[in-house]
């Protein structure tokens, strides 16, 4: 279990609008190698680490990961938050917003929807910690 205080530990504080960013935010959220793929990554090997400071650590950047979806799901919001849906269309958020209007939804900026093929975990620890460097390797 974990203590979870009710603020962010970097507050978002957008003042302009904007879209087209929040669509290329968005995948950060639930792309490839957004945050949803590394939260899941992190806590689903854990179970099979046979070392209990290496599950530990596996443990602590899963949640970190999850913290992270809520800082970039807090800037989408705020970044398409009060636009009219025609503002929405000419900033090229329209064919997300057909599905989703602005609400939180994982996908990647190109449309296609967060899924478990987007990280592996193996039960092998060699195996799991070399995907978890490459997807890590990926993002930087």
């Amino acid at each position: 279990m974990w203590i979870y205080e009710k603020r962010l530990e970097f507050p978002v504080n957008i003042k302009e609008p904007n879209a087209q960013m929040a669509q290329f935010i968005m995948s950060q959220y639930g792309g490839p190698d957004g945050e949803m793929g590394a939260s899941m990554r992190y806590l689903s090997q854990r179970y099979t680490m046979p070392y209990k400071e290496c599950k530990a650590a596996l443990t602590d950047i899963g949640t970190e990961e999850l913290a992270h979806l809520e800082i970039v799901a807090a800037i989408v919001h705020q970044l398409t938050r009060n636009l009219t849906a025609e503002q929405l269309v000419e900033q090229g958020f329209g064919p997300y917003y057909i599905d989703h209007a602005t609400g939180i939804w994982p996908q990647a900026a190109g449309g296609i929807p967060f899924n478990a093929c987007e990280f592996q975990s193996k039960g092998d620890v060699i195996t799991d910690l070399h995907e978890d460097l490459a997807a890590d390797g990926a993002t930087t």
